[in-house]
């Protein structure tokens, strides 16, 4: 059972069948609006849909969230895209996070069987990576120009 006024603090209480109450802090939620994900246009979703069928063909791409979140980790993203219907909203929370820590640009599309299909698979998919853009390195630069490079953070010494 989740308290919802506790998620505006981001707090949220679970019950359990021993009545043991466990506080899991759910940062993301707050964080999670404050971050640049791309809401983008129509025509740059196509490109990126585009792109990432042309990387899966001659270069390397990522799908699922795992592995986007392990190639976000590894510095090796070049792209992220996010499927906005993405149930629940919570598995890929952390990825418009990661893309603005790590300077990758991160779109957000409608569809997750959209997304999916455009990474040659026949399921759903949350979130896809293109690792290497092989021949669509001039559609990438593209896009990244059209949304805007998030800039990295300074590192604090």
């Amino acid at each position: 059972m989740i308290d919802d006024s506790r998620i505006a603090n981001g707090l949220s209480a679970i019950r359990l069948e021993g009545g043991i109450i466990i506080l899991v802090f759910l940062y993301l939620k707050v964080a999670w609006r404050k971050t640049k994900m791309v809401e983008a246009s129509k025509e740059i979703v196509d490109k990126a849909l585009e792109a990432l069928e042309i990387a899966k063909a001659t270069g390397k791409i990522k799908k699922g969230t795992n592995e986007v979140t392990k190639s976000l980790e590894r510095g090796s993203a070049k792209l992220v895209i996010v499927a906005k219907d993405a149930t629940p909203p919570e598995i890929v929370m952390h990825i418009p996070l990661l893309s603005e820590e790590k300077g990758v640009p991160c779109i957000t599309v409608p569809s997750k069987e959209e997304l999916g299909a455009s990474a040659g698979i026949a399921v759903p998919t949350a979130s896809a990576a293109i690792t290497n853009e092989g021949e669509a390195k001039a559609l990438l630069k593209e896009i990244i120009e059209k949304i805007g490079m998030p800039k990295k953070p300074e590192k604090k010494e």
